[in-house]
C-alpha cells in the first residue's frame, strides 16, 4: 500500500483527499490512499510519520508552509530560495522539500495576464506569497508586497498606503491571504475596491468559494478576475509526479 497525505489546520478547506481519491479510482490505482491530517502543531510531525511508516509523500498547507522546513533533509533549489514548501516527498527516513505552488501559479496567472502589465500587489507575506513573488520575479514583474503589520522594509506596503497613485500604477493585485476563505466567505482583503477599473487583473489564491467577495468586488468594477482552482489542480499533479519520481 502506498499512502499520501496533507497536513494543515485547519483542513475544512481541502479538496486534496477528495482529488486524490477520485484521481485513484479513475486510474485503477487500488493501492494507493490518501488522508488528511490536521495537526494542530508543526511538532507533531515526528509523531504522524513514526504512526504511518507507509507515507510516501505529503502536500502542506496553510500555516505549515515554512515550519515544515525544520523537519526535513534535503531542500530543492527553488525551496532553498523562497524559503517555503507545500510538497513532501518521503524516501526511506529522508524528507526532500520541493514546492510546486511555483508552477502551479504561473500557469494559471498567465492565462489570464494582460499584455502590458508589468506591475503587481501581492497581499500576504506568507508561504505562498513567496511562491508568488518567486514567479513575479521571474517574469520580470515589478511588485510590492502589502502587509497588514510589522516592520516595514523596501518593497513592502501596510494596506493604509493603498493609495489612487498605488492602484493606478500597480494593476495586478495576488491576494495570498486566507481572507474569503471557508469558514470566512464574507471577508475580503481591505483595499480600496471602489479605485479599480477594468484594466486590472485579480487573481485569488482561494479556490473555495469559486468567486471570493475579493474577486466579486473586482469584477464589479470591471477587473479581469482567476481564483485559485486550477494553481490547485497543476499543483495537485505535479506533487503527484514528484512523490513517483526515483
Amino acid at each position: 500500500m502506498k499512502l499520501y497525505g496533507l497536513i494543515g489546520y485547519p483542513l475544512g478547506h481541502s479538496f486534496s483527499k477528495q482529488y486524490f481519491t477520485g484521481k485513484f479510482e479513475k486510474e485503477g490505482l487500488t493501492d494507493c490512499f490518501f488522508e488528511a491530517f490536521p495537526i494542530n502543531s508543526i511538532n507533531e510531525l515526528g509523531a504522524l510519520l513514526s504512526a504511518n511508516p507507509l507515507l510516501k509523500g505529503l502536500s502542506v498547507t496553510i500555516p505549515y508552509k515554512e515550519q515544515v522546513l525544520r523537519f526535513v533533509d534535503e531542500l530543492s533549489e527553488e525551496v532553498k530560495f523562497i524559503g517555503a514548501s507545500n510538497c513532501i516527498k518521503i524516501r526511506g527516513n529522508k524528507l526532500i522539500a520541493y514546492n510546486t505552488d511555483i508552477i502551479g501559479f504561473e500557469q494559471s496567472f498567465n492565462k489570464k495576464l494582460p499584455k502590458g502589465q508589468t506591475k503587481a500587489l501581492v497581499l500576504g507575506t506568507g508561504g505562498a506569497s513567496k511562491a508568488v513573488q518567486y514567479v513575479l520575479n521571474s517574469a520580470g514583474i515589478e511588485f510590492l508586497v502589502v502587509t497588514r503589520q510589522g516592520v516595514l522594509k523596501d518593497g513592502f506596503i501596510q494596506y493604509k498606503h493603498m493609495h489612487p497613485q498605488i492602484l493606478g500604477e500597480y494593476r495586478i493585485i495576488i491576494n495570498c491571504t486566507p481572507a474569503g476563505m471557508y469558514p470566512h466567505q464574507n471577508t475580503a482583503p481591505e483595499i480600496p475596491y471602489q479605485l479599480l477599473t477594468t484594466s486590472h487583473y485579480l487573481f485569488d489564491l482561494v479556490y473555495q468559494p469559486a468567486k471570493t467577495l475579493f474577486l466579486q468586488k473586482g469584477e464589479e468594477r470591471g477587473a479581469a478576475i482567476q481564483n485559485g482552482y486550477d494553481m490547485l489542480l497543476i499543483q495537485a499533479e505535479e506533487s503527484w509526479k514528484i512523490w513517483n519520481s526515483r
